[in-house]
C-alpha cells in the first residue's frame, strides 16, 4: 500500500479528471478502497459542487469543476456565490518576483 498525502476525496477527483468515464469499480481498485467508499465520495463531491455527473446510457461521465458552488458559505454569509475565491498574491516569491523593499517591512 502506497502512502499518500492526498485525501481519498482528492484522489477520486484526480482519477475522474484523468478519466471522466471511469467506473467506480476501477477507481476503487486503483485507490485500494471499497467501491462503496468511492460511491459515497462521488456523491459528496457532486453534492458539494466539485463534480458534475452526466448520465450517458448506462454509464456516467464526470466533469470536475474548477471552482465549486459555495452555496453553504453564501447562505451563511447572506451573499450570492462569488465566481472566484482567489486572493491576489502580492508576496515575493522564492527565486524570483519583486524583492522586499523597506516599504514592505513591518519593522520601523
Amino acid at each position: 500500500m502506497a502512502i499518500s498525502f492526498l485525501t481519498n476525496h482528492a484522489q477520486v477527483l484526480l482519477c475522474l479528471r484523468r478519466d471522466p468515464e471511469a467506473r467506480m469499480r476501477d477507481v476503487a481498485r486503483l485507490l485500494d478502497i471499497t467501491e462503496r467508499a468511492v460511491q459515497r465520495i462521488v456523491a459528496e463531491l457532486a453534492g458539494s459542487g466539485y463534480l458534475v455527473r452526466e448520465k450517458r446510457g448506462r454509464r456516467n461521465r464526470y466533469q470536475v469543476r474548477t471552482v465549486p458552488q459555495l452555496d453553504a458559505v453564501s447562505d451563511f454569509a447572506g451573499e450570492p456565490p462569488q465566481k472566484s475565491c482567489r486572493v491576489p498574491d502580492t508576496s515575493p516569491r522564492l527565486g524570483g518576483g519583486r524583492p522586499i523593499s523597506r516599504q514592505d517591512s513591518f519593522i520601523d
